[in-house]
């Protein structure tokens, strides 16, 4: 028998909160977490706008030593990390043998690993020679030293996997996790994802490849699914969850968040960046995830209460993720696509990149829990193409049963992963 999956932990650094408590009260109000990128001049940037973390206090987490040797992704990461462990006091169970070292895995990975270090040491070196590059460059800039130092700092000796999918690592992530819990490599895993890729060079290479939104106004630039949505806008921060198994949680007496119950991972093998735009494998991707978690049978007929199935989407705000998502959705839902809920949070974060798909996952746990279901903000005129339920503006409550997040990435990653209420 399979075994079942639960989370127990949940820990968050966003740009529309730093701990869970601020996310969640700011994700169910709307708050936008958009705005003027203070992090560098944007004269001359096609884009001038980001959803950038603000007043974070990595000394909260870790010593200043500490601190100065780490890039900002894995400072989020270990942060997110730090809250996600506490939450779930998982590490109790080290203490008194109930879980060992060797059972005890991390899964974080970054779309992109440690670009802010890797911007300002190649600075130093046009301007100042070979000499001035930091000793730790190479162990900042990697894009596998969150999890690493993760896996030290709380004694995790099990199987540890940074993934990198772009903008589907933080779903592929979560997703690995589950399926090396299931498979009994593990009985607890930290897994999720980070990023801090705000930087000059990222925000004009995005830019130059006509991805990016170069509306300067915060109210309007990101606006998933809406007819005038004219690019993404980026984003940064980690999202950290703790997967158990159920038995091990249950022994504990640990809070449970949700169980996870569907994961899909498939490749369009069609474009660098661009989806297919007939959806084929992103509707596969959803359909297996959903047929896993009993939301449709094998025969593609829908089984679950639909009406208490909420989809967190990728939504990123560009012509072509948004049409073929929408099609992806319908492709796999039939008619009953116009009562699913559905939004994308990143209308308030910005594309967090590789953190988006956990930061999201967290959004699915907390909108099963607190039965509400966010919304997609800014979203004004609606487009003929995106003609579904994306909850707009505002926040509705809803008993759910079932909640999703999909992740479509740069390379053509596909992921869906979903996660039911908890049932004994």
């Amino acid at each position: 028998m399979e075994r079942r999956v639960v989370i127990t932990g949940v820990g968050v650094v966003s740009p529309i909160g730093n701990n869970i408590c601020d996310f969640k009260t700011n994700l169910f109000a709307g708050k936008n977490g958009i705005d003027t990128i203070k992090a560098f001049d944007t004269v001359g940037y096609k884009a001038s706008l980001a959803g950038e973390v603000k007043d974070f206090d990595p000394l909260q987490y870790m010593e200043k030593s500490e601190a100065r040797k780490y890039d900002s992704y894995t400072q989020f990461a270990l942060a997110a990390a730090a809250q996600a462990v506490q939450d779930s006091k998982i590490t109790e169970s080290l203490d008194n043998n109930m879980l060992q070292n060797k059972r005890f895995g991390v899964y974080v990975g970054s779309g992109i690993g440690g670009m802010q270090t890797f911007v300002e040491e190649c600075t130093k070196l046009v301007q100042s020679g070979p000499r001035r590059i930091s000793p730790f460059f190479v162990p900042m800039m990697i894009a596998n030293m969150a999890s690493g130092l993760i896996a030290i700092k709380h004694k995790a000796q099990g199987p540890c996997l940074p993934i990198v999918t772009a903008c589907a690592t933080g779903t592929h992530s979560i997703g690995e996790a589950f399926n090396a819990i299931r498979n009994n490599q593990a009985d607890a895993i930290i897994a999720g994802g980070s990023e801090a890729a705000i930087t000059e060079l990222s925000v004009a290479g995005f830019g130059n490849a006509m991805a990016l939104s170069p509306n300067p106004d915060p109210a309007t630039a990101c606006r998933p699914f809406d007819k005038d949505r004219d690019g993404f806008v980026m984003g940064e921060g980690s999202g950290i969850l703790i997967l158990e198994e159920y038995e091990h949680a249950k022994a504990r007496k640990a809070n449970i968040y949700c169980e996870i119950v569907g994961y899909s991972n498939t490749c369009d093998a069609y474009h660098v960046t661009a989806p297919d735009p007939h959806a084929t494998m992103a509707t596969e991707t959803i359909s297996q995830a959903f047929k896993q978690a009993g939301i449709i049978n094998d025969d593609g007929d829908v089984t679950a209460d639909i009406d208490r199935v909420y989809i967190n989407a990728h939504g990123t705000s560009t012509n072509l993720n948004d049409k073929c998502e929408t099609m992806a959705i319908k492709k796999v839902l039939g008619s009953e696509a116009y009562n699913v809920h559905i939004s994308s949070t990143k209308s308030m974060t910005g594309h967090m990149l590789g953190a988006a798909g956990a930061v999201e996952a967290i959004v699915c746990a907390l909108a099963i829990q607190n039965k509400t279901v966010p919304p997609t903000i800014n979203y004004h005129t609606v487009d003929p193409e995106c003609d579904l339920n994306y909850t707009p503006n505002i926040s509705i409550e809803k008993d759910l049963t079932y909640a999703a997040s999909t992740s479509l990435g740069f390379g053509g990653h596909n992921a869906c992963i979903v996660f039911r209420k908890m049932e004994e």
